[in-house]
């Protein structure tokens, strides 16, 4: 049952991509690439020993919400634990930035755009990684299991949580020309 479940998602994703919005759409764009993805690059300001206040990039599954058009609520969700370095560093400060990118969508390998071509979209939020409340841990576990249901089998000792990022600044690089910004509220505000 979860091999036609898988095709089914994939099918969703590929016909969401053939509808890309248009660049001038720059919230849009952001809500879409979001919500085409499952995992994104997290950048945070390291608290390791020798690494002291020195950027660190790290891949996290992600999910705003269940496949489909209709199943993005546009924050994205993560499932975390205190074992993992990146999450020790959010410890000591929670800002970071979280880049996602059409590059891991069948999108851009179809148009034949490097991931580094503006016209295969990437998102730049930046804000701070908090703790979810249980109601929102319900959402947050509906959004990521229903993409990542290995999740579900990790170790219990590890202690996992659910947490969101706090978005507070938005760029899109979508189309030749540079960034556009995006604030929270045009974000939260469109409909993907």
């Amino acid at each position: 049952a979860a091999l036609p479940l898988l095709c089914a998602a994939s099918a969703l994703l590929l016909a969401a991509a053939a509808a890309i919005p248009p660049p001038e759409e720059a919230a849009r764009m952001a809500r879409f690439v979001l919500h085409s993805c499952d995992w994104g690059a997290l950048a945070t300001l390291s608290a390791q020993e020798g690494l002291r206040g020195r950027p660190f990039a790290n891949i996290f599954s992600l999910s705003d919400g269940p496949p489909g058009p209709l199943g993005g609520s546009g924050v994205p969700y993560l499932y975390l634990t205190d074992m993992e370095i990146s999450v020790q560093d959010l410890e000591v400060n929670s800002n970071a930035s979280l880049t996602v990118s059409l590059a891991q969508t069948p999108y851009c390998r179809k148009h034949k755009y490097d991931p580094q071509n503006p016209l295969c979209a990437h998102i730049i939020f930046a804000g701070s990684i908090v703790k979810v409340n249980d109601s929102e841990a319900v959402l947050a576990k509906k959004a990521l299991f229903s993409r990542h249901p290995e999740m579900e089998t990790w170790p219990k000792d590890h202690d996992w949580f659910f947490a969101k990022f706090n978005i507070t600044n938005i760029w899109v690089l979508d189309y030749f020309g540079g960034l556009k910004i995006v604030t929270p509220e045009e974000y939260y505000s469109v409909k993907p």
